[in-house]
């Protein structure tokens, strides 16, 4: 096996994360290292077909069918009809109800605070539990390596760990007698062993902080990610039998599934596993991805087990790929359901596409959408909220879906009732029409329906993006946030928040600001009536507004730290995203370059590099800018 030559790894965090860096994980690191320069290139090609969409004009659609998909011997014919090879479901797969998600750390928190994430997720009752290390894990500092630690604490059942789990189920256990009226776990040992613990990997669109090749290009996070969590966990996990599963975020072609693919088989390789033993859900977050189900289902063959259908990043990205299109303007985000036009087709695709079976008869899971919710605030405004929370349930699960996914472990016991009530351990193979691919089904696919577009939305997609900008800066990718007119409204709850709300949100208004959306109400406070254009200069008015309710804003809603640091950062970043005449790709990338710094004028420089780099050469900045060498 090689050794990790070939790498170079920041300052001294080899010596400070010498359990998560070590010299079996580094070896398949420098082992698989040779894949950087193929995600590079995808990468690339994904940045020209973006480019070209945009330039010419040109939909987004479905695969030649005599065509073969990329890096395989697939055709796409044979992939639509399932002549491919998929995965048996694991037994500890086959019921997931409900799914968590969350980081398993937090910022600037001692070991024994950080890790409290893992013993609420694990005692959640959750069925399965998604340690998030893309869109909702914090990367200041070296929290993606604080991340690795905690789950490799937890699933060896470090006695660090088992301290904190011990304290952690008397909360939860009050907390529950107060909500319910009874206690919601019995014996917190037995507990821990009941939730699959499943990890999410950064996309391939993003590079890790900390690792380079020895020439200093930046590593995919993606496999450092992926190789990490692996090599650090696949032993503890077998023995305790159960699968060894991840999520793979962002994924827009059935070309870049198959590059997973190939990394997936040689990560098993490399330690000696049974090509198909590491199994994957698959987020579908990308609107190119939907007209390629089936593909990519074929692309990733026996580890693949199933989809999740999401909501914020799937919007984000019909609107990116609609950029150029003047026509199609997305309303206020409150009415862009998972009924609402577009969103609907694309939840009836992937639930027509895993309910096809493969070769061997095997049909694929299909895991609903995300619950933000937290049941906190006025007892008339949880009730309202958990009554919709639940609502949304029972409609994912009469439309098919095995289970869905929550944001906080306290919506576990609120929700998981519904796939109780029903008594299924999944819905594998419930009989949906099969999959066609006629152009009426591409239009479906970026179906706009008439909604309110108004100021009130405006102020709402604001609020949050900023708000969101700001907790990134700060370290908290996952956030309890709401808009600024709301705080101390205990009738309006928080909603747990990730990446994908600040790109849904910038998306939205760039659309308004660029293609002149058309308000559906009049406002008096700003004097606009109905029928009026969203300008540019309406926009700033609104960005200067919501911006001063936040520099005035409590320090429970808004850390008064933040508000000469990471917030100012955060407006000049929404600013820049919403009035470049050029939309740029990812919201993430202008906060990623601005991570540790809290000066202005810095992020100023960095900002405009950025938009440079893209307007000049289509290309986008995903190294960290502040790497530092270790000293020889």
């Amino acid at each position: 096996m090689m050794t990790d030559n070939n790498l170079i790894i920041q300052g001294n965090l080899k010596e400070t994360y010498p359990d998560i860096l070590n010299p079996e994980a580094l070896a398949v690191l420098s082992s698989l290292a040779s894949f950087n320069q193929e995600v590079k290139a995808v990468m690339v090609l994904r940045m020209k077909r973006r480019a070209e969409r945009q330039q010419q004009k040109k939909r987004i659609t479905f695969l030649d069918p005599e065509s073969y998909i990329p890096r395989t011997k697939i055709k796409v014919q044979d992939a639509r009809d399932g002549n491919f090879e998929g995965a048996v479901i694991p037994a500890d797969l086959q019921r997931q109800w409900i799914q968590g998600t969350g980081p398993a750390a937090k910022p600037n928190a001692p070991l024994e605070s950080s890790i409290r994430n893992v013993a609420y997720a694990l005692l959640s009752g959750a069925d399965g539990w998604m340690f998030d290390g893309e869109d909702a894990l914090g990367q200041i500092k070296a929290m993606s390596l604080d991340n690795q630690r905690n789950l490799k604490l937890a699933i060896s059942k470090d006695p660090v760990f088992m301290k904190v789990a011990a304290q952690i189920a008397t909360e939860m256990n009050r907390w529950a007698m107060d909500f319910f009226g009874h206690s919601i776990i019995d014996n917190w040992e037995e507990q821990l062993t009941f939730t699959t613990k499943i990890f999410r990997a950064r996309g391939l669109h993003l590079d890790d902080r900390h690792i380079c090749e020895s020439n200093g290009v930046a590593m995919a996070a993606s496999i450092v990610d992926m190789t990490l969590y692996v090599v650090n966990n696949y032993k503890a996990l077998q023995q305790a039998g159960a699968s060894v599963v991840l999520y793979l975020p962002k994924i827009q072609t059935a070309g870049e599934a198959a590059l997973w693919n190939e990394m997936l088989t040689a990560l098993e390789n490399q330690i000696g596993l049974a090509v198909g033993t590491l199994k994957v859900y698959v987020l579908v977050e990308q609107l190119e991805a939907t007209y390629q189900l089936m593909e990519i289902r074929a692309a990733l063959g026996k580890h693949f087990v199933g989809y999740n259908t999401g909501r914020w990043d799937y919007i984000n990205s019909v609107s990116d790929a609609m950029a150029w299109d003047d026509s199609f303007i997305n309303p206020d985000i409150e009415a862009i359901t998972m009924t609402y036009g577009y969103m609907r087709h694309y939840e009836d695709r992937v639930r027509r596409a895993v309910n096809t079976p493969d070769k061997n008869g095997n049909f694929a899971l299909w895991q609903g959408g995300m619950e933000p919710n937290i049941p906190v605030g006025s007892a008339e405004g949880v009730s309202a909220s958990m009554k919709k929370a639940v609502g949304g349930a029972e409609r994912e699960q009469r439309e098919g879906a095995s289970g869905k996914w929550v944001a906080h472990w306290k919506m576990v016991h609120i929700v998981r009732p519904v796939w109780e009530k029903a008594g299924q351990a999944n819905q594998l193979g419930r009989n949906f029409p099969p999959l066609t691919y006629t152009q009426q089904d591409a239009d479906h696919l970026i179906l706009i329906e008439p909604a309110p577009t108004t100021i009130r939305g405006a102020r709402n997609l604001l609020s949050v993006a900023l708000q969101y900008g700001n907790a990134f800066g700060q370290g908290m990718q996952a956030a309890a946030l709401k808009p600024a007119d709301f705080f101390g409204n205990e009738d309006v709850l928080y909603l747990m928040e990730d990446m994908a709300t600040g790109e849904i949100r910038l998306s939205i208004l760039w659309e308004w600001v660029h293609k002149g959306a058309v308000l559906t109400e009049a406002d008096e406070e700003t004097d606009t009536q109905a029928g009026g254009i969203f300008s540019a200069a309406l926009f700033d008015r609104l960005l200067k507004e919501e911006y001063e309710k936040l520099l005035n804003a409590r320090n429970k809603d808004v850390y008064d730290s933040s508000k000469t640091t990471t917030l100012p950062i955060s407006r000049e970043i929404v600013a820049s995203y919403v009035r470049n005449e050029v939309k740029m790709p990812w919201f993430i990338d202008l906060l990623n370059i601005n991570l540790n710094n809290m000066a202005l004028e810095e992020a100023r420089k960095r900002i405009q590099m950025y938009r440079e780099a893209f307007q000049n050469e289509g290309a986008r900045i995903t190294k960290n800018i502040d790497f530092i060498r270790p000293e020889k």
